[in-house]
C-alpha cells in the first residue's frame, strides 16, 4: 500500500475555552506528555494553550507521519507549522496488525473510538511503540522563535490533541497507515479455520436408564477372623494420644458395618 491518505479537519472555532482540557483519553494524554516533557520553555506552552483555545491554528492536515497547518501569531501574523512523527516501518505494521487481530475487541473498540491499553502493551511486546514518546515530536515552524517547541508548534500538538482523543485512526495515520489502509491490511489477515463440530454423545432419558437391568453383584466374602482387624493396623502409631487397641476396636467395627450393608441386612448397630 502507498501509505498516501491524508486528512483535512476545518479550524477550531475560537472561544473554546469551554474545553476543560485538552485530552480527555489516557492516550492523548501521552501525546501531550510527549511534546509538554520536551519543551525547553513553559512560557512558551502557555502561549501555545492560548491560541489553540483562541482559534489561532487554521484547518490541519493530517498524513503519514506529518501533522501540518497555519497558525496566526497576535499580530495576525501566518506561520506555516508542521510536526512530524516518526512513521512505522512494514515490518512493525505486521507485528501491529498480528497484535490487533489477536483480540476481537481490539479492532472493535479502535472503531468504537478507543485505544485500549493492553492493545497498546501488546505492541510493545512485539516493538512496535504506537503513543509518541518523549522527544519524537519533532515541530518546524516558519516563525523565528528558537525555543522547542515554539507556540505556534504548541498549539498545533495541542488541538491534534482533540482530534486524537475524538479518532484514534488520526494517531494511527501520523504514524504512517490510516483507517483504509489498516483496515485492508486486517481483511487480508488469514482466518482462523472453524473447529470441527463435536457430536453431542447419544443418551437416553432418565426413566430409560432407571429401567436398565443392574448387574449382579459379586458375593459377600465371608466374614474377617480377628486378626484380620490387626493385619489392618498401621504397623506405626500415627501420632501421640492414639491407643492401638481403641484403634484396633474401630477398624473392627468399621469392617463390620460394611459387611452388614454389603448383606443387605440394614441392622447396623
Amino acid at each position: 500500500m502507498s501509505g498516501d491518505e491524508v486528512l483535512g479537519f476545518p479550524a477550531f472555532p475560537s472561544g473554546m475555552t469551554r474545553v476543560p482540557r485538552f485530552a480527555r483519553s489516557w492516550w492523548g494524554r501521552a501525546w501531550l506528555t510527549a511534546m509538554e516533557e520536551t519543551a525547553l520553555d513553559t512560557i512558551q506552552l502557555r502561549k501555545g494553550r492560548r491560541f489553540a483555545y483562541g482559534g489561532h491554528v487554521g484547518s490541519i492536515t493530517v498524513s503519514p507521519g506529518r501533522l501540518a497547518a497555519t497558525v496566526y501569531g497576535d499580530d495576525g501574523g501566518a506561520h506555516r507549522t508542521v510536526v512530524e512523527v516518526e512513521r512505522l516501518g512494514d515490518g512493525q505494521w505486521d507485528r501491529f496488525v498480528g497484535a490487533v487481530t489477536a483480540k476481537a475487541g481490539h479492532l472493535a473498540a479502535l472503531l468504537d473510538g478507543d485505544v485500549p491499553r493492553e492493545l497498546v502493551e501488546a505492541a510493545q511486546d512485539v516493538d512496535v511503540r504506537l503513543l509518541p514518546g518523549i522527544g519524537e515530536l519533532q515541530p518546524h515552524c516558519s516563525c523565528p522563535d528558537w525555543e522547542f517547541p515554539c507556540r505556534h508548534a504548541a498549539a498545533l500538538c495541542y488541538q491534534a490533541a482533540w482530534l486524537i482523543d475524538t479518532d484514534p485512526f488520526v494517531l494511527l495515520l501520523l504514524r504512517g497507515r490510516g483507517a483504509s489502509e489498516l483496515l485492508g491490511d486486517l481483511r487480508r489477515q488469514p482466518s482462523a479455520p472453524d473447529p470441527e463440530p463435536v457430536a453431542a454423545p447419544a443418551g437416553v432419558t432418565a426413566a430409560e436408564a432407571y429401567a436398565l437391568p443392574v448387574a449382579a453383584l459379586p458375593p459377600v466374602p465371608p466374614d474377617l477372623p480377628e486378626l484380620a482387624a490387626d493385619a489392618l493396623l498401621p504397623t506405626v502409631v500415627p501420632g501421640p494420644g492414639v491407643e492401638p487397641v481403641a484403634l484396633r476396636r474401630l477398624v473392627a467395627d468399621a469392617a463390620r458395618r460394611a459387611r452388614a450393608l454389603r448383606a443387605g441386612s440394614g441392622r447396623i448397630r
